[in-house]
């Protein structure tokens, strides 16, 4: 456990979830001179079962790398506090001091889409209000300050790049060229505008009892394109997408988390100064 993570990363995506990471992740692999981990989130400091593979496993997932590129990896299970509490802890064994990167996005919004994929995964159940008082993740997740705090602690606010979701949408371009700057790429980082927004909440599809004999084996695969018309599988498709019938916060819930998320952002505010996440995320925020 002491061997050097000598080809580890030069900067690590270290979250939110649900804040456009996978998008993010996928614009920098296309990269020429980018070169990002498969998986996208290794976790390994975070994960118990994961870290014990040792810092030569974690080393191996870079170990492609072409010579001259900077190296990624996107793990958003590092800022998720309480779940995950010695990623920091396993952070400092090791000689890492990569740049950090932290998306984050409308903190309500956040916790509306995080509810949504797990719901999708069966982890949660169609009763909102039930699933966000048997899940506090899903509003501690989105307490940006709270989550940032520690890394700034730890390796100092300069290693740390905050951007958001609505920032990266409004001129992804910008954006990029900011992280660019952030994580010392040698050659412009170049936003691919074609290229679809990945893992969107609202696109996923509820999974079923014995969803994976029944939709994902490569028997019933064939066995509906075969026997069931196109037309009839896109309108099955759709009615099981989440976006379909997209649940909605009752009006005292979202009232609730904005009471809850206004107080996280003063205390963002005090780390990050009039930076524009501040108006773009916190909407509902009084000065």
């Amino acid at each position: 456990m002491n061997e050097t993570l000598s080809t580890g990363p030069d900067f690590i995506i270290i979250g939110a979830m649900k804040a456009g990471t996978s998008t993010l992740y996928d614009q920098l692999a296309r990269q020429p001179d980018i070169f990002m981990t498969t998986p996208k989130e290794p976790a390994y400091f975070a994960d118990d079962t994961v870290f014990a593979h040792g810092p030569e496993w974690y080393n191996g997932l870079f170990a492609d790398a072409p010579s001259g590129a900077l190296r990624g990896e996107a793990s958003t299970h590092y800022t998720k506090l309480p779940t995950y509490p010695r990623t920091l802890e396993r952070m400092q064994t090791h000689p890492i001091h990569p740049k950090l990167i932290y998306v984050i996005r409308n903190p309500v919004q956040r916790a509306l889409s995080h509810y949504l994929h797990e719901l999708s995964q069966g982890v949660m159940v169609d009763d909102i209000r039930t699933s966000f008082a048997a899940h506090p993740e899903l509003v501690s997740y989105g307490c940006y300050a709270q989550q940032l705090r520690p890394f700034i602690d730890t390796f100092g606010q300069d290693s740390v790049f905050l951007t958001s979701l609505e920032q990266i949408k409004a001129d992804p371009q910008a954006e990029f060229s900011a992280i660019q700057t952030h994580i010392g790429a040698s050659s412009p980082l170049v936003w691919n505008h074609g290229a679809r927004p990945q893992n969107v909440s609202a696109d996923r599809i509820r999974r079923l009892p014995f969803h994976r004999l029944l939709v994902e084996s490569r028997l019933s695969k064939i066995m509906r394109r075969s026997l069931v018309p196109q037309g009839v599988r896109q309108k099955i498709r759709a009615t099981l997408t989440i976006g379909t019938t997209r649940p909605q916060l009752p009006d005292d819930l979202r009232q609730d988390l904005e009471i809850r998320f206004t107080a996280d952002s003063a205390d963002l505010a005090q780390m990050f100064p009039a930076h524009p996440v501040l108006d773009l995320c916190y909407p509902f925020a009084t000065p």
